[in-house]
């Protein structure tokens, strides 16, 4: 990783350009990550270079003191350290670029071929300073970390510490497959040769860094080494929602797919592993239903609401395409509603076909190929009407379950619940469904929230993030929240706009909730005994957690999904037979899949488009644009 422009080594203050360490003499670099360790830094770096004095030549080491974007007087002291001994050198970044950034940052420009660090704390006993080196230095190891975890260790954790430490270990050895005992301990070595294999791989900033060079360096095969160390916490350990939930739990999540899911999936093999959750999706459901019951239940239905919910249905497509429209004419592009309506039909239609939602990149070939509206405005846009989809199901769900609380439906649901499934308790379900509803309440404030981020010039995300937690995971876990409020961003220019597009997307997915309604009432069996209300409330959520459900990219179409989840919905609130509720679900599905296949197919002869031909151009496309990024790294990298 290259450094950002503002983050530059610094010569002391009033003083002249330090002379670079001798590279002939150093054999040791030792980098103390710090930040607003004014406290501390003094101590730490004096009792360091003691130590190194004792088994080191004392010009075979440096001590860099990579100091992180402090606003205290850490800078100072490590100016004054460095004029002291010039064997101290402060790295100065003018901005937080994380734990793991500013490691990176101070591992390039130092001298040694052994690559130290540890936590300025000091909580890791000294003595095993000699033991850490030699690893990489005299025995040959890649990559040495010190263990709070193995047998011989002395280490006095708290259960505040102890219990969270153990849990993210098992969940890195269990997730990551690594075999190692400790991965954040910050008491670490590596080889100047395993940093310039690693760095660049290596992606996190920040307090994930550690675990991800080990796990790589595992992955790559390199020498890592795993000793045990006597370690005492200093300070107070905090639970911090943004670092350890936000932070390291997505970035498990992202290595893990990164090294096991990624380089696993080929066209071949999504469509293959598509099928085959498909096939036991639905092969599964046979052990919970009875397949003639199933059958029965299709014979007894009613065809014209089937039929009045295929033409509603078709209803909403143009719909979709009015509303592409508004998004793309923010962008600066203006279609016909006829075109976007096909292309928006051949992208469904693609990830009908294709799992992982490959077809939502099709749309931005259509419009490249047939309309020359450039790759990047077609997956912005793409994004945007994404986000728009996300926040109407949001908002909706979420306006219902806050209309149960205020209404105080809960009730009437938690009775009907724990009516129609046995061993659940009415006031289980009752405190679950007003847990759901205080959700709901949450989530509408929090899509205000964003909206209100959207349209104002002023920064609401970092400063509402940053209350929560003074991490360095604070820029990573609001610049996400950030991009997802740029897809509003980008069609909510104007009052006007907004209000459009937000209110097509009620439309589309009011008429998508009218569908499932329609082939429901076409099962006598699914609506004797229930209110009109009742089939609205019951509906709507059997839609919404079953488009929930399908966001989960595992079967094309989401076919299984859906209908386990609109199933389950149905059963529970309305007391419908299974057999019944799986039938409506089928055909619900089938009706919308039907109406998105004619579509697609009609489009692509009208447009002369090839589905595999678009997704190849898509692959090719992300491909080069990969490479360029590598050849051509930005200012930011």
């Amino acid at each position: 990783m290259t450094s950002p422009d503002d983050a530059s080594p610094r010569a002391p203050a009033n003083a002249d350009p330090q002379t670079p360490a001798d590279t002939d003499r150093v054999r040791v670099s030792v980098v103390l990550p710090a930040y607003n360790e004014e406290e501390s830094i003094e101590a730490t770096v004096r009792t360091t270079v003691e130590t190194l004095e004792g088994f080191l030549a004392a010009d075979a080491f440096e001590v860099i003191v990579a100091e992180d974007g402090c606003d205290d007087r850490t800078p100072e002291i490590a100016d004054r350290l460095a004029r002291e001994d010039d064997r101290v050198t402060h790295s100065h970044s003018d901005r937080r670029l994380g734990r793991g950034g500013a490691l990176e940052f101070a591992f390039d420009r130092a001298a040694g071929d052994t690559l130290v660090y540890f936590d300025t704390d000091l909580a890791t006993d000294m003595r095993h300073l000699e033991e850490l080196v030699g690893k990489i230095d005299r025995e040959g190891y890649d990559v040495a970390t010190g263990s709070r975890w193995m047998p011989g260790d002395e280490a006095d954790r708290p259960a505040k510490r102890g219990v969270p430490s153990r849990g993210f270990n098992l969940l890195v050895r269990t997730v990551l497959r690594s075999t190692l005992r400790d991965h954040q301990c910050g008491f670490k070595a590596l080889s100047r040769e395993a940093f310039d294999e690693l760095h660049d791989a290596v992606e996190d900033d920040h307090w994930f860094w550690d675990t991800e060079l080990l796990v790589r360096a595992q992955r790559r095969g390199l020498r890592v080494a795993e000793f045990p160390v006597d370690w005492e916490p200093k300070g107070d350990s905090k639970v911090d929602l943004v670092r350890d939930v936000f932070g390291m739990g997505s970035q498990i999540v992202r290595l893990w797919w990164q090294l096991s899911v990624s380089p696993r999936i080929t066209r071949t093999r999504t469509v293959a592993a598509g099928a085959v959750l498909t096939i036991a999706a639905l092969v599964l459901m046979t052990v919970y239903l009875d397949p003639s019951a199933v059958l029965g239940a299709f014979r007894e239905a009613d065809p014209v609401p089937v039929v009045a919910a295929t033409l509603v249905y078709l209803v909403s497509w143009p719909l979709r395409g009015l509303r592409y429209r508004d998004i793309l004419e923010e962008l600066g592009y203006r279609e016909r509603v006829g075109f976007l309506t096909g292309a928006v039909f051949i992208s469904q239609t693609g990830n009908l076909v294709f799992p992982a939602r490959a077809g939502d990149a099709v749309r931005a070939y259509v419009v490249k190929a047939r309309r020359g509206i450039p790759y990047p405005t077609g997956f912005a846009s793409l994004a945007a009407e994404r986000v728009f989809d996300l926040l109407t199901i949001t908002a909706m769900a979420g306006a219902v379950l806050a209309g149960l609380l205020v209404t105080d439906g809960a009730g009437a649901v938690a009775t009907a619940v724990s009516g129609n499934v046995p061993g659940v308790s009415e006031a289980a379900v009752s405190t679950a469904v007003r847990v759901a509803a205080g959700v709901g309440v949450v989530a509408v404030a929090s899509l205000l929230f964003i909206v209100a981020t959207a349209r104002s010039d002023t920064n609401y995300v970092r400063t509402i993030v940053s209350r929560f937690s003074e991490d360095s995971y604070v820029d990573y876990v609001a610049s996400v929240i950030e991009e997802f409020a740029a897809g509003v961003q980008a069609v909510a220019g104007t009052r006007a706009s907004f209000v459009r597009v937000g209110g097509v997307s009620v439309a589309v997915w009011a008429l998508d909730v009218a569908t499932a309604l329609l082939v429901l009432t076409a099962f006598p069996a699914a609506t004797d005994g229930m209110t009109l209300t009742q089939i609205v409330v019951v509906g709507f959520f059997a839609v919404s957690v079953g488009n929930l459900a399908k966001v989960l990219p595992l079967s094309p179409g989401g076919i299984g999904l859906y209908e386990a989840a609109f199933t389950a919905l149905v059963v529970g609130l309305g007391g419908v037979p299974a057999a019944v509720a799986f039938a409506a679900a089928v055909l619900d599905h089938a009706v919308k899949n039907a109406v998105t296949v004619v579509g697609g197919v009609v489009s692509m002869v009208a447009f002369n488009v090839s589905l595999t031909d678009a997704v190849d151009e898509t692959a090719q496309l992300d491909e080069e644009a990969e490479r360029e990024s590598e050849e051509f790294p930005t200012d930011d990298d």
